[in-house]
């Protein structure tokens, strides 16, 4: 499948496959889903055999990226006094919205600095971002730094292990599912954490 993609995308202009890496790097904040490091990685694998750069390939892919977050930022800006503290979701409760203001309002740029080596959070922590007013030129930097940081990793593993693509896939996947899993961990964790003192106060 990957040397099909491979094959595919060697076969476009090299303004398309900037065009692709960059969709791929917007989108993958909006949809967590979408295979983006993967794609970016191929895109990276054939800058030894086409006129793609380095360079411009770790830039657009950077851009792209803190784009997408940005986005997400100001889909939970929007919504969240409509829908977040109006009280609609009622499964989130206003003093843990007060409690995560203070949380990010302590940590949330060192969070969003984080964020793209933070499998399976990178929307939730876009979302919160927004939810929780960061200041937005600070809050792109960041996202902008920890995209290029990233990027930089896998692009710099797409362009010199190349042949070796399903492997890049296999440590990339195995890396995600630890990540999340950690995530989940944590998420549980502060969870029980936050009925048993709940208990304790009733």
């Amino acid at each position: 499948m990957l040397e099909e993609i491979i094959a595919y995308i060697s076969t476009l202009d090299t303004s398309w496959i900037y065009v692709i890496l960059f969709f791929f790097a917007f989108i993958e904040n909006v949809f967590p889903p979408s295979p983006s490091d993967v794609v970016v990685v191929v895109g990276a694998s054939l800058i030894a055999t086409t006129s793609l750069g380095f360079v411009p390939v770790l830039i657009i892919t950077s851009i792209g990226s803190a784009l997408g977050f940005i986005l997400m930022y100001y889909v939970g800006y929007f919504l969240s006094e409509k829908v977040l503290r109006s009280g609609k979701l009622k499964f989130i409760s206003q003093d843990a919205l007060h409690k995560t203001d203070e949380w990010f309002t302590k940590y949330g740029y060192k969070i969003i600095l984080a964020n793209r080596f933070l499998p399976g959070t990178r929307s939730v922590i876009s979302f919160f971002s927004g939810v929780h007013e960061l200041h937005v030129v600070k809050t792109f930097i960041f996202s902008l730094l920890s995209a290029f940081a990233w990027n930089l990793i896998i692009v710099y593993l797409g362009m010199t292990l190349g042949n070796n693509i399903p492997l890049i896939d296999y440590y990339l996947k195995t890396y995600s599912n630890i990540g999340m899993a950690l995530t989940a961990l944590i998420v549980i964790g502060f969870g029980i954490r936050y009925f048993i003192k709940k208990k304790k106060n009733a």
